[in-house]
């Protein structure tokens, strides 16, 4: 039976006459990529600083690994690794010495140390630069050694807040990686990005926040389903007549269709078999077409969907 690691009940933290968490529950099992999704203002980061006891909350309970946290739980801080978004290394150490700092705070014994650091070196890629100093590394290679520096004592859940921003795609597919292989190696993993398509390719189940509310939550085929698109069909052709169009309008789970520039373009709700069946009104109609794609909703369809499109300002 899955162990729960992470259990966040009834939440609320107030600014004043701001209400940042509004009754939060949030459940994660162990061994899973959590993703936490919401639009700025949303809650994310708040909700990271309560889960570490960094920020008091006003109402509700949190338990990490069966026992409640608070900011004296030092027994359960040592198996938690924090990476955050702003990069938090010494720029006065080089990047061994910087990693040995950091583990060194949960690991006391030298010879388990070393090896711990040697193997954070190792799985972040960063043997070539062990001798460098902060401000002489990429965006990237910086990036890779906050990673180094907070997993390297291996703790059992991982929380990292916006990991790849500002990096080169090389350092971004190297971080994901890593990321998979912590998991991997057993480690369960709270993840927050503003990419979309990261959430998508690593993380098990999602929940997208709003005005610190938890609004939906599943794995991303759950989330997908959520929608009213299912998907959209695209047709390119030379000629549609209003005739036709109207037939493809009346079509059970069609509930938009357009035609301009050469592409018929239909949006749909439901239903198994809708490019089978948009096709066979074309071909009774004797009309010619070419490229036919069919696209599902994207994670990103679903958030704006979810959240609204409206553009946020504030910071969590």
């Amino acid at each position: 039976m899955e162990q729960t690691v992470v259990k966040i009940e009834n939440l609320v933290k107030r600014y004043n006459d701001l209400i940042a968490l509004d009754h939060l529950d949030l459940t994660i099992k162990e061994g899973e990529v959590y993703g936490l999704l919401g639009p700025n203002g949303s809650g994310k980061t708040t909700t990271m600083n309560c889960l570490l006891s960094l920020l008091t909350f006003d109402k509700g309970n949190i338990e990490i690994f069966g026992k409640p946290m608070s900011p004296t739980a030092y027994d359960i801080k040592k198996d938690i690794g924090v990476i955050m978004q702003n990069v938090a290394v010494y720029d006065e150490l080089t990047v061994r010495e910087n990693i040995d700092y950091f583990c060194g705070l949960y690991i006391r014994d030298k010879q388990e140390r070393r090896r711990c650091v040697d193997e954070a070196i190792e799985f972040v890629g960063l043997e070539d630069f062990t001798k460098f100093y902060p401000k002489k590394l990429s965006g990237g290679l910086l990036r890779r050694l906050n990673i180094a520096c907070g997993i390297a004592h291996k703790p059992k859940l991982i929380l990292l807040d916006e990991p790849t921003v500002a990096v080169d795609p090389q350092s971004r597919n190297k971080i994901l990686e890593g990321i998979l292989q912590l998991n991997k190696n057993g480690a369960t993993i709270i993840y927050t990005s503003h990419y979309m398509e990261e959430v998508e390719q690593i993380c098990t189940r999602i929940a997208i926040m709003d005005k610190g509310r938890k609004i939906a939550e599943g794995t991303k085929d759950e989330l997908k389903h959520m929608v009213k698109n299912t998907d959209t069909i695209t047709v390119e052709m030379n000629d549609l007549p209003d005739s036709v169009l109207g037939q493809l309008k009346e079509m059970p789970h069609v509930y938009s269709v357009t035609y301009e520039d050469g592409k018929l373009v239909a949006a749909c709700s439901g239903g198994k078999h809708n490019l089978i069946r948009i096709l066979e009104v074309l071909q009774k109609n004797d009309l010619s077409f070419g490229r036919v794609y069919s696209e599902q909703p994207t994670l990103n369809d679903v958030f704006l969907e979810i959240t609204g499109k409206a553009l946020r300002d504030k910071e969590d």
